[in-house]
């Protein structure tokens, strides 16, 4: 099992348990992911670090002050 972090704006917009999907996006060098229907946003990750699976659960939800943190678990 694999865990990442995303930040989330508003709150309310998953809830720990549910299923997600997520999409890929490629720049140059790097890699970020958006929990669908744009919910929330990754870091950036180098190619060789690339989360594979396209699906995930939600884990956790932290509320900070810059916003949300989402954790989330895939298979990988």
């Amino acid at each position: 099992m694999r865990q990442e972090k995303f930040k989330m704006e508003r709150p309310n917009l998953v809830q720990p348990g549910q299923k997600i999907e997520i999409t890929e996006i490629q720049t140059n060098m790097n890699y970020s992911y958006i929990i669908e229907p744009a919910v929330a946003m990754s870091g950036c990750f180098k190619g060789n670090n690339r989360i594979k699976s396209k699906e995930g659960t939600i884990v956790n939800i932290e509320d900070t002050p810059r916003g949300f943190i989402v954790t989330a678990e895939f298979e990988e």
